[in-house]
């Protein structure tokens, strides 16, 4: 319990010196830091808004296109629903009239033949019987269904409209939050405010220009095929064919090229796409590359392999980025976009895929740079209360414990700079909570070293050897330490997961300590305590 190997005693020093050496940048000034070698990390802590500012965002969720969009989507479905369908053994319904009113959000039909209103009037009701939200989607009517002889009404119920505008909002967070924090280290904030509104706030970010540019990117991916029976001046001057579209390449492409003509509907959609990562081009510049779901690389192998030779498009918020011309089938559910792109917008297009589509437009209201909310005196008071609870700790530790409170106060630096090492690792951000998180984690170490000690302490007056009752101290109390910090743990990640802003930094620095605590507490006390009791073997010991 107490004997250490050689191996396992250089692995202990190696973990420490790694932690000091992630953590040595925090004091180092920027200029250091630029100078040191090319392999020494250069990560350091990152300041929250509270501490350092950084720019704030109001963004505006167009929930109405949001609804536009789903009536449009369910006037196509009642078109279908009229339609023959040999394998239902349905005729088809013949329409006189069909209209939206976008105003009142209500779909007006008219049927020509009246002995067709009820078979009319069966289908339209399986069709917009589903509900939305609740239990299995049962929750809430979406929409309501008028009859009245030859002519039937829909329209989407009032609580549909607030359950999909909410919906809208929070899928629209969620999107932004993978963009603008993919790692979800960054303690940005982001969180409704009002009706139809994104409040959003990023530490030490001075340019909201730039982060404005990145989230109010659709993101819409889709992979179209050309027309090439449609000329350009043709496009130019509106001459397009039913189901048709003219779309520009972007200026990333640089072919010259102004434009394709592409077919509306899309072979393979962004949301097929399961992943995208940016990396250098073979043969210049950055590329792009994606993997399908199932799905999406069915419809892609489909495609490829039966038209090679072809012009296949993609397109990113209604641009095209590449065009490549299809060489041969593409079956293993991937493939990768060229066009020239710099690292920058490799990357931010990577993300944009990977991050998925904005369910709706959002609108700029309000945007700014922010100072820190707190000013120099209320960051150097927390810093010294860290100081002085540090000190407070190594002192009580000393006078409680003696030598082994000593090996305790050694650990604990240990897990401190061990704490610094993966927050500088992982590039995250420090707000107040985040301080907390820390202070709260020293008390935990000790306490774990107050658990051994004491049960050590029981042992020698049970009247057990100091190296015996060393061995039973640390045996006995592992499963009380684990325990406890399994519960803390779970927590953190609760918080970290439901939590948003400084709750996940401070969740953050509350998880990487009851970790580095219970390796620091418990192996690197027992490595100094064993190392002294084999060594020495004092017939009794101060506790």
């Amino acid at each position: 319990m107490l004997q250490f190997s050689k191996i396992q005693t250089a692995g202990l020093a190696l973990i420490i010196f790694l932690g000091a050496l992630f953590a040595l940048p925090n004091l180092l000034s920027e200029d250091a830091r630029g100078s040191l070698p090319g392999f020494f990390p250069k990560g350091t802590i990152n300041l929250g808004l509270d501490l350092q500012g950084g720019s704030h965002l109001l963004l505006g969720v167009d929930t109405e296109k949001v609804i536009d969009d789903r009536m449009k989507a369910l006037t196509g479905d009642v078109r279908r629903e009229l339609r023959p369908n040999r394998a239902a053994n349905r005729e088809r319904i013949s329409v006189e009239s069909l209209s939206y009113n976008e105003e009142e959000n209500t779909i007006s039909l008219l049927i020509a033949d009246p002995a067709d209103a009820d078979e009319a009037e069966e289908r339209l009701r399986e069709l917009t019987r589903g509900g939305v939200g609740g239990a299995l989607g049962l929750g809430i009517r979406a929409y309501t269904l008028t009859a009245d002889g030859q002519r039937f009404e829909i329209a989407m119920t009032p609580e549909a409209e607030r359950y999909w505008s909410d919906e809208a909002v929070r899928d629209s967070i969620e999107v932004v939050r993978r963009r603008i924090d993919p790692a979800g280290n960054k303690e940005v904030l982001i969180a409704p405010q009002g009706v139809g509104r994104i409040v959003v706030q990023v530490p030490g970010d001075n340019d909201p220009e730039a982060l404005q540019q990145l989230i109010n990117r659709t993101g819409q991916l889709s992979f179209h095929r050309q027309d090439p029976t449609v000329s350009f001046a043709d496009a130019q001057a509106g001459l397009l064919p039913p189901g048709r579209m003219y779309v520009p390449f972007a200026e990333l492409e640089g072919s010259g090229q102004p434009g394709l003509v592409l077919y509306e509907d899309a072979e393979v959609t962004g949301d097929m796409v399961v992943n995208a990562t940016s990396q250098p081009d073979p043969d210049g510049g950055f590329q792009i590359n994606f993997d399908f779901d199932n799905r999406g690389a069915r419809r892609f192998a489909d495609y490829t392999r039966n038209n090679i030779g072809a012009i296949f498009a993609i397109v990113l918020d209604n641009e095209i980025i590449s065009a490549p011309r299809i060489q041969s089938a593409i079956t293993q559910g991937s493939g990768r976009i060229t066009g020239n792109f710099t690292a920058q917008e490799a990357y931010d297009t990577a993300l944009l895929i990977r991050s998925g589509a904005l369910p709706a437009e959002l609108q700029t209201l309000e945007q700014r740079t922010v100072g820190a909310q707190l000013g120099q005196d209320s960051v150097e008071a927390g810093a010294k209360a860290l100081v002085i609870g540090f000190i407070a700790v190594i002192i009580y530790m000393i006078v409680s414990y003696g030598r082994f409170g000593v090996y305790a106060d050694i650990a604990l630096i240990a897990n401190v700079i061990l704490i610094a090492g993966v927050l500088s690792l992982l590039g995250s951000t420090l707000t107040l909570p985040g301080i907390a998180g820390i202070v709260l984690t020293i008390g935990m170490a000790v306490d774990a070293n107050v658990l051994i000690f004491e049960r050590i302490r029981e042992e020698i007056i049970a009247g057990k050897t100091p190296i015996k009752a060393a061995e039973t101290g640390y045996d006995k109390a592992r499963s009380a330490i684990i325990d406890a910090n399994i519960t803390t743990f779970l927590a953190a990640l609760i918080m970290f997961q439901l939590g948003a802003g400084p709750v996940r930094g401070f969740a953050i620095t509350l998880a990487v300590g009851v970790v580095t605590s219970v390796f620091t507490a418990y192996v690197l006390t027992r490595l100094f305590a064993g190392g002294y009791l084999l060594s020495k073997r004092p017939k009794e010991i101060r506790l």
